[in-house]
């Protein structure tokens, strides 16, 4: 299947162009990184805690922003995590300065933070860190509204924990228990509990020294598989195509963490994982127009370089558009249903796979036409000496 057949698209002309567009793209990224987001590393990498909250009204951003302010936690960030209605926030805070034997104290502060004016003497039945099934079991037991044995609480016990857990670990009310439960054992349950505004759904900790491993594996991560593909075209092709092809991938590296930071998206370990996937995505697309060029080389002897490139590239172009173009669908579908958790990821790749398609066309090609003028044209500069004897054996011949 093809969509495009005998196509004669002047690409190399259009080099400044797609130089412009690099460049652009290029240094608003490098400016972001350097004097506005920075790179908005994720809590895998800085080290940190990430709270999952689930709230029993639709959260009140600013409400939730003064509250952390007032605990002394200014750097705390949060986002809306998923559906709207779901009414769930992810709170992450840094903790560069806790110990590692002390990783839960990030999360208490923020728990802390949340709860405001709680009835002394109760436990709060939507923090499922705090209440389990012991404190329930344990609270009916010492009231025993029902004059029943301890085995009849163990159940209510569960019945009452199902039911939180049907509501999302979040009660609006304990009232809502009735109907499950006899109205003496809600009564009861009033006298130990009470129900705050929030629940913890997890919570995800990242100690300092293990966000600062994290992020040197990465570092040598993406470094060592752009050492390997310049190695590995090296020796397939000539060491100018592996050069060609690596700058055409740190191109698209650099401009998909600059879309990052552009957008202050944080980047965590998936977002790694996706930039080593557009990594090998782009240095695929681009091998296969170099050996397209390769193969042309020897069919085309007279003509020039710049011309083969060209015929090349329109010649890879309808595989290119097919396989990129279906790629780059499923990618857009994820990020678009994919929901919060898949959205970092999702992006990178949608970024990467326009970027690393667009390079392979747009950078790596021109390099090599770009390299081989430059070594032309040196070439044509080295002065020719004549040989001393061969210019007296001219001079005896025409005397």
């Amino acid at each position: 299947m093809e969509f495009f057949r005998n196509t004669n698209i002047d690409f190399l002309g259009k080099k400044w162009y797609f130089l412009g567009f690099s460049l652009i793209f290029s240094v608003a990224g490098i400016l972001s990184m350097l004097f506005w987001h920075g790179i908005p590393l994720g809590v895998d990498f800085r080290g940190g805690t990430l709270v999952y909250v689930k709230f029993a009204h639709p959260p009140n951003y600013g409400q939730i922003r003064s509250m952390l302010d007032h605990a002394a936690l200014h750097n705390a960030k949060f986002q809306r995590l998923g559906d709207p209605s779901a009414n769930e926030v992810v709170i992450s805070l840094d903790e560069k300065d806790t110990k590692e034997t002390d990783l839960s104290k990030g999360k208490n502060q923020i728990i802390s933070a949340l709860e405001t004016n709680p009835p002394q003497g109760k436990q709060d039945l939507n923090n499922s860190d705090k209440v389990g099934f012991a404190a329930v079991r344990d609270s009916l037991v010492t009231r025993d509204p029902l004059h029943a044995a301890p085995a009849e609480y163990d159940r209510i016990a569960r019945q009452v924990l199902d039911v939180l857990k049907e509501h999302g670990g979040v009660l609006n009310s304990i009232d809502e228990l009735k109907g499950v439960v006899p109205d003496a054992v809600v009564d009861a349950l009033k006298q130990d509990f009470y129900t705050s505004d929030f629940g913890i759904r997890g919570a995800d900790i990242v100690g300092p020294q293990v966000g600062d491993q994290l992020k040197r594996q990465a570092r040598l991560a993406v470094g060592f598989s752009l050492l390997g593909m310049l190695v590995y075209l090296w020796f397939r092709f000539e060491l100018i195509y592996g050069v060609a092809a690596v700058v055409a991938v740190f191109h698209d590296t650099l401009i998909t963490v600059g879309a990052f930071s552009l957008t202050n998206q944080e980047i965590s370990l998936t977002v790694i994982a996706a930039i080593l996937t557009l990594v090998g995505y782009s240095m695929n697309d681009t091998i296969v127009v170099f050996d397209r060029i390769r193969e042309n080389v020897k069919l085309m002897r007279r003509e020039s370089l710049a011309e083969i490139v060209n015929r090349s590239i329109n010649q890879t172009l309808s595989r290119t558009i097919l396989t990129s173009g279906l790629t780059f669908l499923t990618v857009l579908s994820l990020y678009l249903f994919g929901g919060e958790v898949l959205r970092g990821f999702s992006f990178a790749l949608v970024v990467g796979i326009v970027i690393g398609t667009y390079s392979s066309i747009a950078v790596a090609a021109p390099m090599l036409v770009a390299y081989q003028e430059w070594r032309v044209g040196r070439s044509a500069r080295v002065p020719v000496s004549i040989p001393a004897q061969a210019g007296k054996g001219k001079g005896r011949a025409k005397a």
